[in-house]
Parts: structure tokens; sequence; C-alpha cells
């Protein structure tokens, strides 16, 4: 959780339909309209490549023994009461495991940060072994439940670890790490876990009660701790689909052992965190066994040491002992999730944790890996019954009793989709399926804080448009953070923005152009936003650096030099407005001869002094001079007028706004370098900032005036 500063900052969108030349290099829209060339048949070819995998224990239904010697034609599988064809078969047992050249394991190598970076198994190197990997959510345990999961694991190692056992070590502090990877070596394992017991507990899920499962009377006050906890249980459920996500390529059954000190969601919240989770362990074929490391409790209705003296009657009446217990199940429920919709079991309310190793060992000594392409193509998301029979009798089957169908884009649910957001915006790796440009400009607010206005534009080519009578219709989601040096979130962006323009507008050939702005002191920042069309899903990603200077020493203060194509009515009140007309960044810096170049910059705390020949009691005034000059190679070719400025224009930021207005129908098709020229006459400072443009010859179907269309909103965002 971060900090979180009470000042608002201004959100403003602006939609600005600015005609633009066909991108040669634009990606082709998913879907794609028919080649009216290609031949036409009635024969439609669909693949499913999607395997489902199960995993079946065949036991005797009276002594419990394992059955081997089945075969795949022994077997039928049925997903919502419909046959399934079976695509892959296998049987895997123990006591046929190889031994193994431990310089070529690794499972986990591509998965979490800091894994161990070791060659990759064979398959055949894996089969017939039983894979573990022991989970330590430190995060959620008090040091006497750490104590006891250590021992615990420390005692399998030792005395029931069997030669086919691989374990895997990962644990959840600061950071999701792979303490060990899959090993045989007993020493090696005791050694990594050993490191667990001296360490603390690095924060609560449950907050001040999270070892006790104690809760203060209803009747008194009780911080809200939802939002924090929330947040806690989406990380942990991220971690455990991380680990999933890392174990995808080995074939083989996996076990988790997750010791947690307890996890809960407020309501719906964090269902579609724990839905990504369930579903990536089902298709990595990894089965989560959670263990409650907090054991068994008392659960008293007076509490216990570690709340305070109750106060109400809640004590006398069982309402203190009633809400004690459901915070107990609050806690585990979760955990019981996730192993029952995994293949799993939970261990819960119990200071031995052996069983827990055990039933790992029962459930993975043989076992036939069934695979199925499912009949059924629809990626709806819903939940599909798993019914497996065999036909042999006295035969008792254990199996994972359904698995959730995968979804696209358009059977996503709400909480899917803004989960995909928030992943993509913490990703280290871009989206690319939408083009997304953006630009961050800067003006002083006052000494100590800047008015940054952020820009971003997506071509109407990239946007599948829906038609809606005479209008062309689509929705963006915008999603954006500020990151300072350290990393620390401090300022965020969110917007739904629906596009309802008039078809004449061709906004496909288009640019769609959004703003918002923050309010942030000087310092260097990372910038960061995600775009995606809620047609089809498809997201693009943009990120920067920005620094906003420390102008205090500065001879000349000048702010970002904005360079637009047009300018429309607004009633904000910020820097890019002057005279009710708002400036709209151009961001590619291209024009067309038929637009006009408006430039807008502002110079703060011009240097004031008396003329010589000034009366006695003159007020010190400023003289500040401008221009823009465009050279063409090597020759100048336009020069505007200089504009001379004596007296502060901007009052309450001491700050001189200069606009500069240049036509561009007398100047040639091609790239130019602008050169603006900033002197303070009465300071004997100057600047000169140079950047390039392109002038380009008007389309012959565009209009003399640039369509528009406009939506706005407004919002703030959070800053440390």
């Amino acid at each position: 959780m971060f900090r979180r500063l009470q000042s608002a900052i201004a959100l403003a969108v602006a939609l600005l339909m600015i005609p633009c030349a066909p991108a040669q290099d634009a990606p082709k829209p998913i879907a794609a309209s028919p080649d009216q060339n290609a031949p036409q048949s009635g024969f439609v070819l669909k693949v499913n490549a999607e395997l489902v995998l199960t995993n079946v224990v065949a036991r005797d239904a009276k002594t419990g023994e394992l059955v081997s010697g089945l075969k795949q034609s022994d077997f039928t599988v049925l997903e919502n009461g419909k046959k399934q064809e079976i695509s892959s078969f296998d049987f895997q047992s123990v006591d046929m495991a190889a031994p193994l050249n431990e310089a070529t394991i690794s499972g986990l190598a591509a998965g979490p940060s800091n894994a161990k970076s070791v060659a990759v198994a064979r398959p055949e190197d894996l089969r017939n072994h039983r894979l573990i990997v022991m989970f330590f959510d430190l995060t959620s345990m008090q040091p006497e439940d750490l104590d006891r999961a250590v021992d615990a694991a420390k005692e399998f190692l030792r005395k029931k670890m069997a030669p086919a056992d691989l374990v895997a070590l990962v644990s959840l502090g600061d950071s999701l790490k792979v303490d060990q990877d899959f090993t045989a070596n007993k020493d090696a394992l005791i050694h990594a876990v050993g490191v667990y017991n001296g360490t603390q507990g690095q924060g609560f899920a449950q907050g001040a009660n999270a070892n006790s499962n104690q809760v203060e009377d209803t009747t008194g006050y009780t911080p809200d701790e939802s939002e924090y906890n929330d947040l806690n249980t989406d990380r942990e459920l991220f971690a455990l689909r991380a680990i999933a996500r890392s174990l995808e390529k080995i074939q083989e059954k996996k076990s988790l052992l997750y010791f947690s000190g307890g996890i809960s969601r407020d309501g719906i919240e964090n269902q579609a965190s724990l839905r990504a989770a369930t579903n990536a362990a089902v298709r990595a074929n990894l089965a989560i066994y959670s263990v409650d490391t907090r054991g068994l409790q008392a659960v008293g209705p007076l509490g216990d040491a570690s709340t305070g003296s109750l106060r109400g009657q809640g004590a006398y009446n069982g309402g203190s002992l009633l809400n004690n217990m459901n915070q107990n199940f609050d806690t585990q429920e979760v955990m019981a999730t996730l192993s029952s919709d995994t293949g799993g079991k939970a261990f819960f309310d119990s200071n031995d944790f052996g069983p827990a190793f055990e039933r790992v060992q029962r459930d993975t000594s043989a076992y036939y890996a069934i695979g199925f392409h499912s009949t059924n193509p629809a990626r709806d998301g819903k939940y599909r019954r798993l019914t497996i029979k065999v036909n042999r009798p006295g035969v008792k089957l254990e199996y994972r009793p359904g698995y959730y169908a995968p979804a696209d884009f358009q059977h996503s649910g709400k909480e899917d989709r803004e989960r995909d957001l928030e992943e993509q915006l913490a990703s280290d790796l871009p989206a690319t399926d939408v083009a997304v440009y953006l630009d961050a400009l800067y003006f002083r607010a006052d000494e100590n804080r800047f008015f940054v206005p952020v820009s971003l534009i997506v071509p109407g080519s990239q946007i599948p448009f829906v038609k809606g009578g005479d209008k062309d219709k689509a929705t963006l989601d915008i999603i954006g953070s500020v990151l300072d040096e350290v990393k620390r979130p401090i300022g965020r962006a969110r917007e739904t923005v629906k596009l309802n323009l008039d078809q004449s507008q061709q906004a496909r050939q288009k640019t769609i152009q959004y703003t918002t702005s923050f309010n942030l002191p000087p310092g260097k920042y990372h910038l960061k936003f995600v775009v995606r069309e809620n047609q089809t899903g498809r997201m693009g990603s943009f990120e920067t650096d920005i620094t906003l200077p420390e102008m205090k020493k500065a001879p000349l203060k000048l702010s970002s030099i904005v360079l637009a194509a047009a300018r429309q009515p607004s009633k904000q009140q910020n820097p890019l407005v002057r005279n009710g007309e708002e400036y709209v960044p151009n961001i590619s810096h291209v024009f067309r001869q038929d637009q006009h170049l408006f430039l807008l910059y502002e110079i703060y705390a011009p240097t004031r002094q008396k003329p010589d020949n000034a009366p006695k009691g003159a007020k010190p005034g400023i003289n500040l001079l401008s221009s823009l000059e465009l050279i063409q190679g090597s020759t100048k070719v336009y020069e505007t007028p200089v504009v001379k400025a004596t007296s502060i224009n901007v009052e309450g930021r001491d700050a001189v706004s200069i606009e500069l207005d240049v036509p561009l129908a007398g100047l040639k098709p091609g790239p130019y370098i602008c050169q603006l020229n900033v002197i303070d006459d009465a300071g004997g400072s100057f600047a000169f900032p140079r950047f390039a443009v392109l002038v380009r010859e008007p389309a012959a179907s565009t209009p003399s005036q640039p369509a528009s269309g406009s939506a706005s909103a407004s919002g703030s965002s959070g800053a440390d």
C-alpha cells in the first residue's frame, strides 16, 4: 500500500479527429474482410488445439490399493454429460522412476524472478517422478506458524522423502523467489528451507488479527482493513498463478504444498484473481494442497492476548464467539477453494502437517494422465463438469471434478477485464497489438509543483468501429501510472472513453487523441499508459521518462513548447487554455499545408528592471522577445515577427504566456527544423530550443477544416 496524497489531480479527456495519412505498416485487424476472389466452399475446418489434461488415480474399492494395467479403452470421459474422445493417454508410477542427472533438472528456470539458471530437463528425465513444490507464503505467517511449517518440511525431507521425489522451494516475501529448483538432494533442500526459520513475519494478510482468529465486538469501532486485505489477497493469488505458469511446459502431474497463515476475500472481491490462479493451475496440471500453518486453535468468546479487551455485550450473548468463528472460516475459504478446484486437498485445524505430505505422495504414486480436445468450442469461461468412468468392476477413480473453459474477450467479465488491464500496466513486456504514441509536457503551477498534460494518440485504423445508425461507435479503456525514481506509484489515470462519431468524419482515417494531466513536484518520473479497444480486446502500451526541472536557479525559466494544429473551445482553467480555447498537442509534429502551426509556451519569473529614463516611483518592468524560425536544409525560409512582452499576463503564477501562429500554406511540403528564439533582455538570458516538423500536402478528400468529435470526463488521481 502506498500513501495517497489528498490533493486532487485534474483529469480531462479530449478526443480530436485529426486527418492523417494511412499507416503503411499498421497491423492487420484480427477480423479481416474475406478475399472476394477466393474459391467458395461449404466446408469449414475448425481445429481445437487446446488439450484438456486430467489425472486419474485408480484404486481398489475395498483395499484402497493402486490399480495398474488399465488401458485407454477402459476409460470413458464425459464433459457436462457428453462423451469426449481421448486423444492422449499415459500411465506413470514412481516405482518406474529412473535415476537422474541433477545438472539437467530445471522446472522453474523460466518462471518467477531470481530463478536459478540451469539446463532444461528432457521430458523423459521427469517421467515417473513426483514433482513437489513447497510454497511458503511468508507474508501471512507469524513466527510460530513459520516454525511449525519449517519443522514439518524438514521432518519430511529427512525421513519421508522418497528417491522418486523431486522437490522445489518457493517463497513469497518482499518478492516471489525460487529458493531451490527441483532436486532430489535432501541436504540442499534442508539448508534452503532452514533459511525461512530465522525470518520474521513480513506483514499479515489479516491485519492485527492475522494469527489469532479473534475479532473484537462489532458493537465497538473496528478499522476498515478490507482494501488492504483485498490487495494482499490478490498478491498471493498472483504468486500462485505465476508459479503455475512457470510449470506449464512440464507434462507430468505436479503438486504444490501451499503453507499459509490464512487468506480471505471481501465478498466478490478477488474473484477474478482466484479464478485466474485456479485456471493457471489446471492448465499446468498442478494440484494445490493448502496447509493452514496456524494449526489447531481454541476460538473463545473473550479472545486471546493478541487482542484488546472486549466492550459491550458480545462476550456474553454469543455475538463475539460467532464473529470469531466466521473470521476463522473466512481465512480458510479461499485455500479450500484452491485445493478442491485443482484436485488437491486442504488441511486445516491440525498441528500435525505430516498428513499433507503423505497425501501428496499417495496421490502421485501412480496415476493415469488422460487428455482430450473438448467438443464444445465455446470460449465462454464457464465451468465444465467432468465425469470419468472405468469399465472394470470394483475400481474407484479419483480425479478433478471439472475445469473452467477458456474465455475470449467478449465472454470475459468486468473483473477479468480490469485485471487484464492492471496486469499489462504492471508488465515489463509492452503490448503491441494496438499502436499507441504518447507525449508529456510540463508547465509550472507554483515554485514546487508542475501541471503535466499527457497526450496519447491511437490511429483510427487500429480501432474496429461498429456502425450504429449513422454513427461509428467504439469504446477504449485507458489506464496509466506515474512512478517516481524509487518506483513508487504517485499518480494514476483510469478512463473508459466511448466514441460516438458521425460516419462522415471518416474516423478510421483519423487519429483518436486522449489527454489527461497530473500535478507533480520537480523530479524524475516514469510514465506508462495502456490502451485497449473493447471490441476484440487488443491492447497497446507506451512508456517514457520525464524530468521536471528545478527552476529556481535557471537563468531563463521556460516551460515545454506545445505544438498544435487545432484549438477547441474549453471552459477549463489550465495552462493549455488561452482565451477560452484549448491547444490540442500535436504529438507527431506532422502538419498539412492547409493548417496553421500554433505554438504555446510560458516564461516564469522574468527579470524585472527599471528603464534608465523611467520616472521616479515607476515599477520595474520586463522585456521578453520571442520569434520562430523555420529552416530547411541550411536555409532559413520563414521567420515570424518578433513578439515583445512587457508585462505578466498569467496572474498568480508570475508567468508570461506567449502564442505564435504560423500559416503553412506558403511553405513547400517537406521536413523543417524550427528554432524558437526566447530572449530575456532585462536579465541578459536566452534560450534557442529546436525541434523538427513535417509539412505535407493536403489530401484531395480532406476538407479545409478538420472534422472533429469530442467527449469529456473528469476524475482524479492519487499521488504520493
